[in-house]
């Protein structure tokens, strides 16, 4: 189960890669938007409209930057929207990972019983009944608990608005604070950059010193993934992943601070009237090995025995 948490985030962001580098190529001109496959059809519900609202709210802002002022108000409006979407995912990732630390002493014994130097596959099966235990008497999925249903919705509404700004001339080819939109754009790349830097940081305060190793593989990554496509598309996308980052770090901010406290507590008054369900202990693991040990042990005396008597019988023969 850690490994799958472990590289969730990078198979997703490895997902969206493919998305965007696929549609890039899914005509002979990027420029021309897609009318057929998926790749059409989120378009035609969700990119264009995107693209419309973005366009009516750059016109109602007025000015040489409300092309810019368009991609960034319906960004972060439809991140905000998203939000509680992530913060129940959040919430339940947190519950379940608190919850899994009070596990932790049980699950220890059953990983270092199941290297066990000999282990038969009836113990294998043995401690594979008590991790479902484990988990079932305390309330724990197998699975962890987080579904992907909040990736599955976010991923087309993001890419709607990716297919919005790169499919618009007119919010392509514009400026934002003198930075052209059209033309790739180091300073908003390296914005960008920054922020998803800023949110990884915020994201490892008072994560214990275990479970940081494991998220320093993507404290590296975030950030080349979204310096690499921040200066492979135009100023205009690099500027939509910087205000989509920055409501991310508002997002952190509040998982950090707000909901991770208000959980764990939360966690620890419910074990408090329902204490964690022992299933597996030291004296347990030991008898499950000590008396299959003690099997063989008989068995090997019940042969020792036949053979004695089949050559006792032998010099009987031997002697009439």
């Amino acid at each position: 189960m850690k490994k799958i948490k472990k590289y969730t985030g990078v198979l997703a962001l490895l997902v969206v890669a493919a998305l965007v580098l696929s549609a890039c190529g899914a005509t002979n001109n990027p420029n021309i938007a897609p009318h057929s496959g998926i790749y059409g059809w989120v378009y035609q519900w969700l990119g264009r409209p995107l693209q419309n609202i973005m366009i009516h709210t750059a016109h109602m802002v007025g000015g040489d930057n409300s092309a810019g002022w368009g991609i960034v108000i319906i960004t972060v409006v439809v991140r905000l929207i998203l939000m509680p979407l992530m913060l129940v995912q959040q919430n339940k990732s947190v519950r379940q990972q608190e919850k899994m630390a009070r596990l932790q002493p049980q699950m220890k014994l059953i990983q270092a019983a199941m290297k066990h130097k000999g282990i038969t596959p009836e113990q294998q099966m043995t401690l594979s009944g008590w991790q479902r235990e484990l988990y079932s008497k305390n309330e724990m999925s197998l699975t962890g608990g987080i579904g992907c249903l909040p990736l599955i919705i976010q991923l087309p509404i993001m890419w709607g608005i990716y297919q919005a700004v790169f499919y618009s001339p007119q919010l392509a080819h514009s400026t934002f604070f003198g930075i052209s939109l059209s033309q790739k754009s180091v300073v908003l790349a390296i914005i960008a950059t920054i922020f998803t830097v800023i949110q990884g940081y915020i994201s490892l305060i008072g994560i214990p010193e275990e479970q940081k190793k494991t998220m320093q593989s993507m404290m590296i990554f975030n950030p080349i993934m979204t310096l690499f496509f921040s200066l492979s598309f135009s100023g205009a996308l690099a500027l939509y992943w910087a205000a989509g980052n920055l409501v991310m770090i508002i997002q952190q901010v509040i998982v950090t601070f707000i909901l991770t406290p208000s959980v764990k507590k939360h966690v620890a008054d419910e074990l408090k009237d329902k204490p964690v369900e022992v299933v597996v202990t030291k004296e347990k693991v030991a008898d499950l090995f000590n008396t299959n040990s003690g099997n063989s042990t008989t068995s090997q005396a019940k042969k020792e025995l036949h053979q004695d008597l089949r050559s006792r019988n032998k010099g009987k023969q031997k002697h009439k």
